[in-house]
Parts: structure tokens; C-alpha cells; sequence
């Protein structure tokens, strides 16, 4: 029965590709089929999977069209972060007169920028590529592999199988079906690194993670820039307070709009117009920048893979389908990273990686839990959270203390000259258990390294956060200062101007 369900899936594929498959050339083509014990699919934390089993003595399949090392190395947090720094270091210049130093960034290497952040990258994924090619008892497929039945994988010409399957196949942007896209020259987070020279304008549209960052790079190095948003709120997805904050600051330095949606494209030569709707008036507004940015989102690949011809299930948005433990709806295939959609972020992806080699080879297994997996948005200011936010842990009936700091409080704040920012933890008063910690201000992406090491403890308690010695003077005393602020919830809010309010 399965060589027949083989076949008749072979037949199928090679009839969408006009090519006439008789019974001999399927068996011809299932005795010189490769067969694996592991095939990973994807290059970037799938890579941890198939090194771990290389090293345990199987014999491991690679399948990634390339270029190695996955979205995070080639365009995601590596290179974003290089050109992000650079527009850091012109925010800090800009801001310094509050300090008494004067003067003015004269100009931006944009170049220099692009040109560096390419040469790195392509440095480390050839020589991620060469130790790949190197290495005995593993195969790299450097092409666009798809499932065509249980187990079995089309890459190019050639078909392999495996015992073991871990799907790692990532996602790409989001292209939104505007009136006018065809005709359009658009830029993502894949294809900005493309660039050659900056543009005088740009017009990015998408308020989330990916819109911010490249709204405070592309303002940084001197283009105007304006950012569209169809949500009421930037960064929809932080606490409230962040939010409104967030837009304060970046408002400083470019247009935003939110709660307003893109109604057509057009271009007329170089320059790109976007007609844009207030959602709530009705109004309708253009803007015309040199260059047009989407920042909407990510879509899984899963399309092109076609697990469920492997059984995998996905969901509505093609997000493949686990459990708990990192297991799909087929015995023995795994997956994690953007393949399933949960917190697509590099340093989730390989936790996951961990998870689900783990899950795999033992018998005993580990639960993934998200509940302590922290993130941060390399905007500026920096933003980082982890854990619940204060509506989703009252709503989950918690009895919630709620603890508030300002960086401006704290003596290395006064030394910086008072930066907007601030640190809200929330804690359960019952255990004084840590539920979540949201942070807004320069170093939130390291601040935030501290509540989660507490968390990631049996008793999640914020004690050794309060008991332990904070240097003096440095930031890490305004987490300290959040925990020993704690009062009960809805006693008091943030506001974006750095006060308490007292009663909601």
C-alpha cells in the first residue's frame, strides 16, 4: 500500500510539471532514492537540529534554496541591527545639546552602511556554507524543496526521504493586494538591502515591529520619512502606555499616521504616491516619497513546501500545526521557527530548536513555554517586554501588583540628560510570581535580561531582583526600582509624559 501511495503521489507531481511517469520509472526512481535519518528543512535554526544530529551519528539532509543561514543572517535581525546603529549613534548626536555638547552630524556614509552590512553577511553565510559542504554525513540541497508524499521531499530532479522530519522553513513579507501594486517599485525588509543610494523620501507603510525599526533607520540617516499605520496603535501588540509613547518620540523625527488604511499605489516616474484613508473621518490624504517601503506582515512558506502532502496540518494562514511539544499532526515531523507562527523571533527559534531535537530523541518530553520568552523592538527608543501585559493577566483573573519606574529617577537617568522611558513590571500578589515586565528607554533590549532569568526560575519571584546589589550608577537600577514600586492594579497608569496618574 505504500509503494502504491508513493507512486500515485509521484505521478501526480510529475503530471503538474507535464511529465509522463510509468511504474518503472517510479520504482527506477524509488531504488536510487537517498534516504536520510533526519531531514531538516530551512538553514537558519534548523541548522542547530542537523549539527546536533550529525554530531549524535546520523545522517542528515539539508534543504534550503539559499542563501545559508536563514532570514535572520541574510535579511532579518543581523543586518537590520547594522544599519540600525548607525542611526542610534545619530539620535544620540542629535540629542546631546541636553548635555552641553554641540554640533551637528554633517553627513551619512549610506554606502558605507549598506556596503559594510553586505560584506559581513555574505562573509557568514559562505563560510556557514563551506563548513555545510564539509562536513561528512551531511548534504545540503540548495534548492526549493516540496513534499509530494509521506516522508518524501522533491528537490529538483531528485527525491530523498527521511525517518525524521523537522520543518524550519521561515516565512517572507506580506505583499497586500493595493490597488495599483503592479505598477509599483516597493521595497521590503528582504529587498531593502538592495539599495545603492538613499532615498531622499520614503513612505513606509506598516506600524509594527519591522515599520518602526526601518522608520528610525531611514529618518536617521537624513530621509524624510512618513509612516503609515491601519491599526489605531503603533506596535500594537505592547502594552498601551509603550505605544502612545513610542509614537511621542518618533513623531520627533518623521510624519505617522495609524488608524489610517493604504486605498491605491501609483507611480509616476521615480516617485511613488500612496493615497491613504483616515478610518475614522473618512478623509483621504497622498503622500509622494522617492522610495515606498511594506512593513504588513509575514507569510508562511508553507504554499511552496506543501506539508500536507505529508500529512502536516497547517492553519488558515498556512502556519503549520504543533502541540505543546513541538510535534505536527505526523508521527515523527517536528517544526518550529516562523513555520508555525508563534513569537517569530531568532532567539524563540532556537529555544525551539532545543525543544524539539529533545523532543525527538527522548522519551521524556519538554514543554515549550512561551510564557518566558522575551523580545525586544531596536527602534529608538529601544522597547523589550516578556510575559503577559496588564489586560491579558487580569483578564486571566490574576490579582495583579503593578510596579512603575522612571528612567528619569535613577541616577545614570540624570547623568543621560532624563530620557523618556520607563519600566513596568506586574507581579502575583498572592506569590509575588513575575507575569511580565515591559520596558520603553535606552538598553531595554538588556534590561529586560534580568526579569527574564527570574522568570525562567521555579518560583518565577521577583526577590533576587529586589535583595540583589544594583551597581551604582547604572540603568539596571530602574528594574529595581519597578519592582519595589509594586501597588495593586489599576491604582495607577503610565502616562507619555512620564507621570503617574492616580485612579483610571
Amino acid at each position: 500500500m505504500s509503494e502504491i501511495k508513493d507512486f500515485l503521489a509521484l505521478k501526480s507531481f510529475a503530471r503538474e510539471r507535464f511529465i509522463d511517469l510509468d511504474p518503472f520509472s517510479f520504482f527506477a526512481v524509488r531504488l536510487f532514492m537517498e534516504r536520510f535519518d533526519v531531514l531538516v528543512i530551512g538553514t537558519g535554526s534548523g541548522m542547530i537540529v542537523a549539527s546536533t544530529a550529525v554530531e549524535n551519528g546520523f545522517k542528515v539532509a539539508v534543504v534550503d534554496k539559499g542563501p545559508m543561514g536563514g532570514t535572520c543572517l541574510n535579511v532579518g535581525c543581523v543586518p537590520s541591527k547594522m544599519l540600525i546603529y548607525p542611526a542610534d549613534v545619530v539620535a544620540i548626536f542629535n540629542e546631546a545639546q541636553a548635555l552641553g555638547i554641540h554640533g551637528a552630524v554633517s553627513s551619512v556614509d549610506f554606502k558605507n552602511i549598506l556596503d559594510r552590512t553586505r560584506a559581513l553577511v555574505n562573509h557568514d553565510s559562505s563560510e556557514q556554507a563551506e563548513a555545510v559542504r564539509a562536513t561528512p554525513n551531511l548534504k545540503w540541497y540548495n534548492q526549493q524543496g516540496e513534499f509530494i508524499s509521506d516522508y518524501t521531499l522533491q528537490v529538483g530532479d531528485e527525491t530523498i526521504r527521511a525517518e525524521m522530519v523537522f520543518i524550519v522553513s521561515g516565512v517572507r513579507p506580506v505583499i497586500p493586494k493595493f490597488k495599483g501594486i503592479e505598477g509599483v517599485d516597493f521595497l521590503t525588509s528582504d529587498t531593502v538591502f538592495q539599495l545603492q543610494k538613499r532615498p531622499r523620501s520614503i513612505v513606509i507603510i506598516g506600524g509594527g515591529y519591522v515599520g518602526v525599526e526601518y522608520a528610525h533607520f531611514f529618518s536617521g540617516i537624513g530621509a524624510k520619512t512618513t509612516l503609515i499605520q491601519r491599526n489605531p496603535n503603533l506596535v500594537p501588540d505592547e502594552e498601551p502606555e509603550i505605544s502612545q509613547l513610542l509614537r511621542s518620540e518618533l513623531a520627533k523625527r518623521m510624519e505617522i499616521l495609524t488608524n489610517t488604511e493604504v486605498v491605491e499605489l501609483r507611480q509616476y516616474g521615480a516617485s511613488k504616491t500612496v493615497f491613504a484613508r483616515n478610518r475614522a473621518d473618512g478623509s483621504l490624504r497622498e503622500f509622494t516619497a522617492d522610495a515606498l517601503m511594506l512593513a504588513t506582515g509575514r507569510v508562511p512558506n508553507s504554499d511552496i513546501l506543501k506539508p500536507e502532502k505529508t500529512g502536516v496540518k497547517v492553519d488558515e494562514q498556512g502556519f503549520v500545526r504543533v502541540n505543546e511539544y513541538l510535534e505536527t499532526s505526523k508521527k515523527n515531523v517536528w517544526a518550529f521557527g516562523d513555520a508555525i507562527g508563534k513569537q517569530m523571533f531568532k532567539h524563540v527559534a532556537n529555544y525551539e530548536a532545543s525543544i524539539a531535537w529533545h523532543n525527538s530523541v527522548h522519551d521524556h518530553k519538554v514543554v515549550m513555554d512561551y510564557s518566558v520568552a522575551p523580545h525586544a523592538v531596536f527602534t529608538y527608543p529601544q522597547v523589550a517586554s516578556i510575559g503577559l501585559r496588564e489586560a491579558e493577566a487580569l483578564q486571566q483573573g490574576y490579582e495583579v501588583l503593578i510596579g512603575v519606574a522612571h528612567y528619569r529617577d535613577t541616577a545614570m537617568g540624570g547623568a543621560m540628560g532624563e530620557p523618556n522611558g520607563f519600566v513596568k513590571v506586574l507581579v502575583e500578589n498572592k506569590t509575588g510570581k513575575i507575569l511580565g515586565a515591559h520596558i520603553i528607554g535606552p538598553e531595554a533590549s538588556s534590561l529586560i535580561q534580568e526579569i527574564t532569568n527570574a522568570m525562567n526560575t521555579d518560583d518565577r519571584s521577583y526577590t533576587p531582583i529586589i535583595r540583589g546589589m544594583h551597581i551604582h550608577p547604572a540603568l539596571s537600577e530602574v528594574v529595581q526600582n519597578a519592582f519595589g514600586n509594586l501597588t495593586p492594579a489599576k491604582s495607577k497608569r503610565v502616562n507619555i509624559d512620564n507621570s503617574l496618574s492616580i485612579g483610571r
